[in-house]
């Protein structure tokens, strides 16, 4: 299995992971004819049970789910060196065995998907917020997602052999690391996600994705192989970092189009946006084909919050970005004769 993602057009677009979609099979119909990077959906509008955080904890002593995606918490079980059995049959996983079951009947196989699992220190931090003393959040979170990542990969790797997986961690929590009350030294929160990564990486390629505005070099410094993120003015400010990132390699997956508020955002509108920070980011030395050739394009977050019909639009959206990425690197290789 290929375990980079070299054939993998500039501008290729990929969803975040959440769709709004109450059938399973209609979302994975959505994800491969609407990403160039099929997403592996997760539906939290068909049930709570399908949340990031619900799923990574399926299996682990101590934890009881409530019907609406809640959680409960038996301190007196909790266990960071207990097993933890991932099992597929669960109503937290119906997106997930519809793409299995679907997809390779579709095409996919031996085109590259993405999955998305909650990140450690955001796990951890919503077993601590749910009553676990910290000293035990932490390593259950990581403890389960080792598992989970293993389970649910090898699964994948087996009905889409050929492909490549990107296995991206989601970490909206890690927006507070720099807060003086945040209960983690920023060295510890990269040695705790190298760690998850690491493991991920007998399955594929991986990422770390924030939606909000969050200590990018703290993220950088774990390591990932994409780094995805929203396309806002305040990454300027860490174009060095960004610069070094792509230099060795690593692909941005560009947060292209907003999906906060009202949508009716046109794609004009959104690729001047990027341009525009990709325009500020060569103004202080980053190289502009570099830019275009190891970017990929998202919406900034989950799609789950709107109708079927606007994910469309949103998604329409990207693709004509994605054009435009595209001809323009396209472009820069004549000029350059490459």
């Amino acid at each position: 299995m290929t375990r980079s993602l070299d054939g993998v057009a500039p501008g290729a677009t990929l969803g975040v992971g959440s769709l709004p979609h109450r059938s399973a099979s209609a979302a994975v119909e959505f994800s491969v004819k609407h990403f160039d990077l099929p997403v592996v959906p997760r539906l939290p509008r068909r049930s709570g049970a399908e949340s990031l955080a619900n799923q990574a904890l399926v299996g682990v002593p101590g934890i009881e789910m409530g019907p609406y995606g809640t959680l409960a918490v038996d301190v007196a079980r909790l266990d960071p060196e207990a097993p933890v059995t991932t099992d597929l049959l669960t109503d937290n996983f119906v997106g997930f065995r519809a793409f299995t079951e679907l997809a390779p009947g579709m095409g996919v196989d031996g085109r590259t998907f993405k999955w998305q699992v909650v990140g450690p220190v955001t796990l951890g931090l919503t077993l601590l917020r749910a009553g676990a003393p910290a000293h035990l959040a932490f390593r259950v979170a990581t403890q389960a997602i080792n598992e989970h990542v293993a389970t649910l990969g090898s699964v994948l790797a087996g009905v889409l052999p050929n492909s490549t997986q990107l296995i991206v961690f989601d970490e909206p929590l890690m927006v507070d690391l720099m807060s003086n009350d945040f209960p983690l030294a920023p060295d510890v929160v990269a040695d705790m996600l190298s760690g998850v990564m690491a493991s991920a990486q007998t399955f594929g390629v991986v990422g770390l994705h924030c939606c909000f505005e969050a200590d990018w070099p703290s993220l950088l410094e774990a390591g990932p192989q994409v780094l995805s993120m929203p396309a806002t003015e305040a990454v300027v400010e860490v174009s060095g970092y960004l610069d070094r990132f792509m230099q060795n390699g690593g692909r941005i997956a560009w947060g292209a189009v907003g999906t906060e508020g009202p949508v009716g955002v046109s794609a004009s509108r959104s690729w001047k946006a990027l341009s525009g920070i990709w325009c500020k980011m060569v103004q202080r030395g980053t190289d502009p084909g570099m830019l275009r050739a190891q970017s990929l394009l998202s919406p900034q977050s989950g799609l789950a919050s709107y109708s079927p019909g606007v994910a469309e639009e949103i998604c329409q959206s990207l693709h004509d970005i994605s054009l435009r990425v595209q001809d323009q690197a396209s472009a820069a290789k004549l000029v350059l004769g490459a």
